[in-house]
């Protein structure tokens, strides 16, 4: 038993496991989203809220969960969070409504925002600087695995055996690297003691939870009163004037142990790869949301033929890797980071200009696969160009804020993406009813057309098989709805489809003034921050 705890290669195998079953339930997740919207009849801002349940909680909480591995050892803290998470995803799968999905949701953010942050630490003690690039390779394999595995394996199961599925494959999973994680993982304390900053923690979630909640309802509540003198502006506004006394307070504590340290926004280039990051978590959900509902809700196809097709973009992503991680040993970061953003943003036009209510699956081929290849230049030197000109001590506090800013990203495209594409599908719906009315009798026109105008007001149903809102109308006209729906959906995506495109672009702007006159031979070693 010694021995095997004492193995280094055991102990990452452990811990990449974790990091495998996390990730694979980020990509199962959105695949599954048409099939969760239509068993537990949920709408579409209540699907947000299960996205965004897990990725608020998970951000929030990332930095403060890796102090707590210091103070109370990176393996039991990475033990706790599995059991958490594990906890989670059995809850997850047997809710009844949406709102049980979104509690269990955020139990799993908590999990997964305990567990993350404590590989680092460990592969630090565990391996000597001239192995960890080895180390963090396999990290990174596993991660593109899981990007991999999650819209075809998670496909398979939502096809076969419905959407609880996803969350039931990570019970024996959890249960076994639960097992694994205390009898093979050495208990190592990296005998720092640190002040949990809980004021920090409560006005950042505060902050962030208003301004995303005042995002996802407003279409509900036509941005206006949501209860007595409660407006979805002023709930916005609460959450800015939260976030800014945030940012007052983290000003008083950069002396003592702030939970944002502005230390690390010295340097051009980590400020800078912030960007590009958070445009990244913003770019990806901002795609993958519509895309995913599109592709079950609108041209029909089956949860695991919508993951075989989506699977091209990260199958590309691996090719591209490989060219990229030799390329980085001869060029600066900074000139695969251009045209990797500039291919994504190209790629993911492509998708938007293909989409159509008639369209076939392999139509978004090219674009799926010249996106791939962009995202594949872009992974591979954003972290050491973040922490190239770091001084070591920042090393770990400047991990943990830039997953932390990516993560930010992923919340506020799951925000700002689902509440103009609820605005846009509000107007079209009404704009397309109203235009399809004239193939009705009389009887039908107003309680049709009402149907569709007041959608927004009882929440849209876009899952699969649905037809944006529930209709009491004969089979025939019901086809019409579905027409109606199928072409509001496209009419809707393709100006959402634009956001995530122009912030790309404005992140690959941003990069052209990354500083290059350090080379990357002291890439390795720093690397690890990729994966706090």
């Amino acid at each position: 038993m010694s021995n095997i705890r004492n193995h280094p290669m055991a102990a990452l195998g452990v811990l990449a496991l974790g990091l495998f079953m996390t990730l694979l339930d980020l990509t199962i997740v959105n695949i599954a989203i048409p099939s969760i919207l239509d068993g537990l009849h949920a709408s579409l801002d209540q699907v947000l809220w299960v996205l965004n349940a897990y990725s608020l909680l998970y951000a929030v909480l990332l930095i403060t969960s890796a102090r707590l591995g210091d103070i109370y050892g990176p393996r039991n803290l990475f033990a706790a969070g599995v059991v958490i998470f594990t906890v989670a995803s059995a809850l997850s799968g047997l809710a009844q409504d949406p709102t049980q999905l979104i509690a269990a949701r955020a139990l799993q953010g908590v999990g997964a925002a305990v567990l993350a942050p404590q590989g680092l630490p460990l592969m630090i003690s565990l391996f000597p600087p001239e192995r960890r690039g080895g180390v963090f390779a396999i990290y990174g394999t596993m991660a593109g695995l899981a990007v991999i595995a999650g819209p075809t394996v998670g496909g398979f199961l939502v096809t076969h055996f419905g959407w609880r599925s996803i969350f039931a494959v990570n019970i024996p999973v959890g249960v076994i690297i639960f097992a694994l994680a205390l009898v093979i993982i050495p208990d190592l304390r990296p005998g720092r003691r640190h002040r949990l900053d809980l004021l920090g923690v409560g006005l950042a979630t505060a902050g962030l939870f208003a301004v995303i909640y005042g995002l996802i309802e407003g279409q509900r509540y036509d941005w206006g009163v949501v209860t007595g003198f409660i407006t979805i502006p002023m709930i916005i506004g609460a959450g800015i004037v939260l976030l800014a006394l945030f940012l007052f307070y983290q000003s008083r504590r950069q002396d003592g142990e702030p939970l944002l340290p502005f230390a690390v926004f010295k340097d051009r280039n980590f400020t800078l790869m912030t960007v590009v990051v958070a445009a990244m978590g913003f770019a990806i959900l901002g795609l993958y949301l519509p895309l995913t509902i599109y592709m079950q809700s609108v041209l029909g196809l089956s949860p695991i033929d919508a993951g075989l097709t989506i699977a091209l973009q990260p199958l590309a992503m691996i090719v591209s890797s490989g060219v990229a991680s030799s390329l980085s040993q001869k060029i600066s970061g900074k000139y695969m980071l251009v045209p990797g953003l500039l291919a994504l943003a190209a790629g993911s036009a492509y998708i938007d200009w293909a989409a159509q209510a008639s369209s076939g699956r392999w139509d978004f081929t090219p674009g799926l696969i010249v996106s791939g290849l962009g995202m594949g230049f872009i992974w591979m030197p954003i972290f050491s160009i973040a922490t190239r000109d770091l001084p070591a001590h920042l090393g770990g506090v400047a991990s943990g804020v830039i997953n932390t800013i990516q993560e930010l990203g992923t919340v506020f495209a799951s925000a700002v993406v689902g509440a103009f594409l609820q605005n846009r599908l509000a107007l079209a719906l009404h704009d397309r009813a109203v235009t399809a009315s004239a193939q009705l009798p009389a009887s039908y026109r107003q309680p049709f057309v009402d149907g569709f105008s007041n959608a927004a007001h009882t929440g849209f149903e876009v899952g699969a098989g649905q037809s944006g809102t529930s209709l009491q109308l004969p089979a025939q006209v019901q086809a019409i709805a579905h027409y109606v729906f199928t072409h509001a959906f496209v009419d809707a995506m393709h100006p959402t489809l634009v956001l995530p495109i122009v912030l790309l672009v404005l992140a690959a702007m941003a990069t052209v003034f990354v500083r290059s006159h350090k080379t990357a031979e002291v890439a390795i070693g720093q690397e690890e921050a990729a994966f706090a």
